[in-house]
């Protein structure tokens, strides 16, 4: 708990520290001068990432360990750091867990570089055993430093006066927070939609299936992925969409040439898709798994002459948290930039009582009940904006001449590494986990929250979720802060 407190009061320099070489760190400094196997070893990954940064394709989903950047740390992993002391098998696990991130990112860069990943992991294979071995040695310099930096820049609030500004920005999200319970409940009593509506429907099968973390020793639920398969085809939402035009469409992620023949990434709407991965969150101290499905849209095109919410490409983030039995607990959602986080609770939970604050904290504009083994949650979503103004339930069976789109399950891990018109691959997120060409204006407003390029779309892992305050949508203990199983 102690070392958990000193990296909180610390976290602006650890910020700080996240532009550091993580291989002039201990115990990788050091190691660079070994003249033996070890050395040979961390020398080889180190070499690995000269080559990615050269060719310009470092992911940033999960961060590189200072010190240990043969090992990558996720918020989930980082929170069970203090939970391996004394234990060796839970510590092992753990740092496997490291390592499986390392390998997986690793992947992903050398395959966007052109290299033979496939080839690469197998040669490292002897390697990452070794260092496991070296680094039991030094497990809680390691437990230490596998934090992930969050996503808030101190300079940019220092510099945006803050403390002061913070007034005014809490003021506009209340503003939005009160506009979006009237649309809500403007649409749970069934007013008027105005454009015509789509129905979208998630197909019965998965394209492939998104990988999921089995770590029982740490408490993470064992779940064969037969199991998971199961679960995400019924709990994938179908959509009801407010439809103009193309921009109202959601689609696949693409790279394509624009008219002057550049590349960009667009949205093909002719392959509608729902991607999804899995992810875990606690409540009450129990780990549950979690679904996340996204959609993507072409653009959200402007409102009016100065709108600085418009721009190219938008969409919608909807994580199911699941209970034991596999029933919805809590649905909540976010926009792929970060904003809008909304939650949507089942009767299974309650709110907790929050302290007084004008930091952004539980924001629920409407319950809904858990939907049955034979129904649907359906997401309605608004023209252009693509905000969610409400949340029902249905049967699963659709009505004679009901109809409806259908929208193919793909893992969200493809957008890592998304084909190249011209052959070879790229991601859809830079290497600093934005999606270029989706900047906002609005990010000249509101750049002393502390977040880079406000409204602009990010990668999983780098999404802060609150203006004022901090919090990121993949914090496993956002559930416990916020609410507490019914009695």
């Amino acid at each position: 708990m102690m070392r958990r407190l000193s990296v909180a009061m610390a976290s602006g320099l650890l910020v700080g520290c996240a532009s550091l070489d993580p291989w002039s760190q201990p115990p990788a400094a050091q190691r660079l001068q070994r003249d033996d196997t070890v050395g040979d070893c961390v020398r080889r990954f180190q070499a690995s990432d000269i080559l990615i940064d050269a060719a310009g394709t470092r992911d940033v989903q999960a961060v590189r360990v200072p010190g240990f950047p043969y090992l990558r740390v996720d918020r989930t992993l980082a929170s069970l750091a203090d939970e391996v002391d004394g234990q060796p098998q839970r510590a092992a696990e753990w740092s496997a867990a490291l390592a499986a991130q390392d390998e997986a990112g690793r992947r992903v860069e050398l395959h966007n570089a052109g290299r033979d990943a496939a080839a690469a992991a197998a040669s490292m294979a002897d390697c990452r055993r070794l260092l496991a071995l070296a680094d039991q040695q030094q497990l809680p310099a390691l437990q230490e430093a596998a934090q992930v930096p969050d996503d808030y820049s101190n300079t940019r609030r220092v510099l945006g006066l803050y403390p002061l500004t913070r007034y005014a920005f809490a003021a506009g999200i209340s503003a939005w927070q009160r506009d979006t319970r009237a649309e809500f409940a403007a649409a749970l009593a069934g007013g008027p939609h105005g454009a015509p509506r789509t129905r979208y429907l998630a197909a019965e099968q998965l394209d492939e299936l998104p990988d999921l973390r089995q770590a029982a020793a740490l408490g993470l639920p064992p779940i064969s992925r037969e199991r998971l398969a199961a679960l995400i085809i019924p709990h994938a939402p179908r959509l009801e969409i407010g439809t103009l035009d193309d921009n109202d469409r959601p689609g696949a992620l693409v790279w394509q040439h624009d008219s002057g023949d550049s590349l960009q990434l667009g949205v093909d709407v002719d392959q509608a898709v729902l991607y999804v991965r899995s992810a875990h969150g606690r409540l009450g101290g129990r780990w549950l798994l979690q679904l996340v499905y996204s959609v993507w849209f072409p653009a959200r095109p402007p409102a009016h002459a100065y709108d600085v919410l418009a721009g190219r490409l938008d969409g919608l983030l909807w994580r199911v948290t699941l209970d034991e039995d596999g029933a919805p607990l809590v649905y909540d959602s976010i926009h792929p930039c970060g904003c809008y986080h909304l939650f949507i609770p089942t009767g299974r939970v309650r709110a907790r009582p929050q302290p007084e604050s004008i930091d952004e904290g539980l924001f629920a504009p409407q319950s809904v009940r858990a939907p049955a083994v034979d129904e649907r949650v359906v997401l309605h979503l608004a023209t252009g904006t693509h905000y969610l103004h409400g949340v029902s339930v249905e049967p699963f069976r659709r009505r004679v001449g009901e109809g409806g789109i259908l929208m193919a399950l793909r893992d969200d891990d493809q957008l890592r590494r998304l084909p190249l018109p011209g052959g070879g691959s790229r991601s859809a997120f830079g290497t600093d986990g934005l999606v270029a060409g989706s900047e906002r204006l609005e990010r000249f407003y509101f750049w002393p929250t502390g977040i880079a390029s406000a409204g602009q779309m990010r990668q999983w892992g780098r999404h802060a979720t609150a203006f004022v305050g901090r919090r990121h949508f993949d914090d496993p203990t956002l559930l416990d802060r916020y609410f507490e199983r019914q009695p």
